[in-house]
């Protein structure tokens, strides 16, 4: 053990972020002087298995303010950390497990262990000199995912979704290249190009911009066919046929009626069973060049998710269906439910729990697909090349975008591009 990279003290303290409510920033110091910090914010959808986030309640920041989870970490986590070596990751994060003691972290809130456990990463490399993918994958980690490039939100057109936080999601995912600069280069031409078609088709005001996240509101459309075929069109008019596609957000959990059994304004006005949702999915993969949809049906419907799995040929993503739970992965697995999971950290509490369910995902054949919705930042980009993840949620021209391509300068000649083979197709074995 380094006595540099031995953690010397950790601080903490509430900061506002994108996701509407405050978010924990931790820093971890090291006796070498380095350190680490990393940002926790909570999530628009969140799914019912996922850990428990720590809030103070009351009439502040609505309820949601961070700062009992902040006490957590100065009067209870950190004096426990104080000692222990930053850059044996498996070390911090058992003494986070053990100092909660549930099974959620709610007694500390995984909000509260989750930013702990990334500043200690970023510390440990930090005080070894070695860039964060490196830390985190070793030499072998030059392997940059697929990205892609926001181009619809919106989630109550239709009367449904209204905890869905703006989802569906639509993005481009850019594939069919050499490298990551060419494919982040496609994410601006077809946005630019699909923009285009949006003003002239909907006469859309964009205050000057076309790189707005552009909500569709009700009345615009009656069925999200019809944007289906617009992104459709605007792959083609950037000549990108085979090399672009497109990827859905659908958290279909924020869609579901429990009492009803159904899908309430989902893609379209009116109730859908889950047949009829199959029967939609299948369309879209048919007629429209979908490559990825993630929750595709709510969070308990293993065997729907093995039968699109199974029929649609394409990457199925489980967010919500996983949460970055090992034991809920390895029931999907069983039933070969979806064939990626999505990677969020601050699902589970602590890096050595994601990464250990990320690598048993990737052991049994399924592909990985970070996700920076959660606070994560531009880390997202590192963890994704130290993990080898095929495809990374959005990330293609964003500040992710710019540390993917300060990883793939860094790398040189050493730099692949997972390209088509970043994607899954069809079912796992």
């Amino acid at each position: 053990m380094s006595k540099d990279s031995i953690i010397k003290a950790i601080i903490a303290r509430q900061v506002v972020s994108e996701r509407e409510y405050p978010g924990i920033e931790a820093t971890v110091l090291t006796e070498d002087g380095s350190q680490g910090v990393a940002v926790v914010s909570g999530g628009h959808s969140v799914g019912e298995h996922e850990v428990k986030f720590v809030y103070d309640g009351g009439e502040k920041w609505g309820g949601r303010g961070v700062t009992t989870a902040i006490r957590n970490i100065t009067e209870i986590i950190g004096p426990a950390l104080i000692g222990v070596d930053s850059a044996n990751q498996s070390d911090v994060d058992n003494t986070l497990i053990e100092l909660d003691g549930t099974p959620n972290k709610s007694r500390l809130g995984g909000n509260s262990t989750a930013s702990v456990s990334a500043a200690a990463l970023k510390a440990g490399a930090a005080s070894t000199k070695t860039p964060l993918y490196r830390h985190i994958g070793g030499r072998n980690a030059c392997m940059l995912p697929v990205p892609g490039v926001i181009c619809l939100l919106g989630s109550t057109r239709y009367g449904g979704g209204k905890k869905s936080g703006g989802k569906p999601s639509y993005a481009f995912m850019c594939y069919g290249f050499d490298t990551f600069s060419e494919a982040s280069e496609a994410c601006w031409q077809v946005k630019r190009s699909f923009t285009q078609l949006l003003q002239k088709k909907w006469d859309f005001d964009f205050s000057g911009t076309v790189f707005n996240r552009i909500m569709i509101q009700a009345g615009i459309v009656d069925h999200d066919r019809h944007l289906w075929e617009l992104m459709t069109e605007a792959i083609g008019k950037s000549n990108f046929r085979e090399k672009v596609g497109i990827q859905v957000d659908v958290a279909a959990t924020t869609y579901y009626d429990w009492e009803k059994g159904k899908y309430v304004g989902l893609f379209s006005g009116g109730d859908k069973t889950k047949d009829d949702l199959i029967t939609l999915y299948k369309e879209m993969v048919k007629t429209y060049p979908f490559v990825i949809i993630e929750d595709p049906l709510h969070e308990e419907d293993y065997e729907g998710h093995t039968i699109l799995t199974r029929e649609l040929g394409i990457q199925l993503v489980g967010d919500d269906l996983f949460s970055t739970n090992i034991e809920r992965l390895r029931h999907g697995i069983e039933l070969k439910a979806c064939n990626t999971i999505l990677l969020k950290v601050n699902q589970i509490g602590t890096i050595t729990e994601a990464f250990e369910t990320v690598r048993f995902a990737q052991s049994r054949g399924y592909g990985v697909m970070p996700c920076s919705s959660r606070g994560e930042g531009v880390d997202i980009a590192d963890y994704a090349v130290g993990l080898g993840a095929g495809t990374i949620r959005e990330s293609g021209l964003d500040p992710t975008a710019n540390r993917l391509l300060q990883i793939e300068a860094e790398l040189g000649n050493r730099a692949m591009f997972q390209g088509k083979n970043g994607l899954k197709f069809g079912g796992v074995q």
